[in-house]
């Protein structure tokens, strides 16, 4: 059973995914594999499968999609009791194909339950209660876009951090469709807020002009650990403090990359909580990111908790020849050298 106030709370839309099976194109397709998918429930997820005691909050529909993203979440180990339901709009979802091997995503979320969340969402008292508890609460870009009414819950919150002490997490996460025709000023304020900002350095180059971080440094002041994921699978952390930690990424025979980043998120918000050094936390979101990455689906278990800290631990040049597949992980840092 998780805590009713748990240590990681996220915040944000769920959707149900349909993935075409055959791997065609929309026109063409059949069949399709449903799943939960959204950036904060994956992050939710993921910080429950590695052990920290993590709710998500949001609203889904009074549908059996919302049914099924609240139940798939439960048996996940995340904690659920703040989710509302919206007896009018619907639980948003995205229809997955394939084009010539290209993934390509079709979003149906717009008038959406969640993006009726707004301000006052905050002060439901199952919502008050987990986020007076929490020591970190999750959040992405996404969320500021879908609506003007969840831009002005992530104001809100914002300003609850500074009385409720939690530490607030921003993934960048940039969707320039999200915000055609809209002002992105709502974003800029939430990132200039947090503590922890999480950003992709082509997604950097979009929304900021820059995917240096110290210029990014210069951007979003200097409260904030920065962490860059680079075009060239380095992961760069710059703290507050101006110091700098890079782990690359390890070797993946990738499979499906959507839900990587959210799955690199969980791992280093983990880290972060259980009070790893930089260089661990940064190895922790490798880890779980190529979990994802060799798989299908946008979440996957992440390696079994010896195996963890065994890649943690080992040197730099174990790191760099470690692999990963859909068959498991081979790493000279391994009992056996795989598993």
């Amino acid at each position: 059973m998780v805590d009713l106030a748990p240590r990681a709370v996220c915040l944000g839309e769920a959707m149900i995914m349909l993935a075409a099976e055959t791997g065609a194109p929309l026109e063409d397709a059949e069949t399709f594999r449903r799943s939960v998918g959204g950036a904060e429930c994956n992050v939710a997820g993921g910080l429950a499968a590695l052990d920290i005691p993590t709710g998500w909050i949001s609203r889904v529909g009074a549908d059996g999609f919302g049914r099924h993203v609240v139940r798939d979440l439960q048996v996940r180990g995340v904690e659920v009791g703040a989710v509302e339901e919206d007896p009018v709009r619907p639980t948003g979802l995205y229809v997955k194909d394939s084009v010539g091997g290209r993934t390509r995503m079709h979003y149906y979320r717009s008038g959406s339950a969640a993006s009726a969340m707004d301000a006052d969402f905050l002060d439901r008292p199952a919502v008050r209660s987990r986020l007076v508890g929490a020591e970190l609460v999750h959040t992405t870009g996404i969320t500021a876009a879908i609506s003007t009414t969840s831009a002005g819950m992530l104001d809100r919150l914002a300003a609850l951090k500074e009385t409720l002490g939690f530490t607030l997490s921003v993934d960048l996460n940039w969707r320039p469709a999200l915000w055609r025709g809209n002002d992105p000023a709502p974003l800029w304020r939430l990132l200039r807020a947090a503590d922890v900002v999480l950003i992709g350095a082509d997604e950097a180059m979009l929304f900021a002009g820059t995917s240096d971080p110290g210029k990014l440094r210069e951007l979003l002041g200097p409260r904030s650990t920065i962490v860059v994921k680079s075009d060239a699978h380095v992961a760069l952390a710059l703290g507050p403090d101006g110091r700098r930690t890079e782990v690359p990424a390890l070797t993946v025979d990738v499979v499906e990359p959507v839900g990587a980043g959210d799955a690199f998120a969980a791992g280093f918000l983990a880290g972060t909580l259980q009070g790893m050094p930089m260089e661990q936390r940064l190895r922790l979101g490798h880890l779980s990111a190529a979990a994802v990455l060799a798989v299908r689906q946008d979440h996957a278990a992440p390696p079994p908790p010896a195996v963890r800290q065994a890649l943690l631990a080992c040197s730099d040049e174990d790191w760099a020849g470690t692999q990963v597949g859909s068959a498991g992980i081979k790493s000279a840092a391994l009992v056996g050298g795989s598993v």
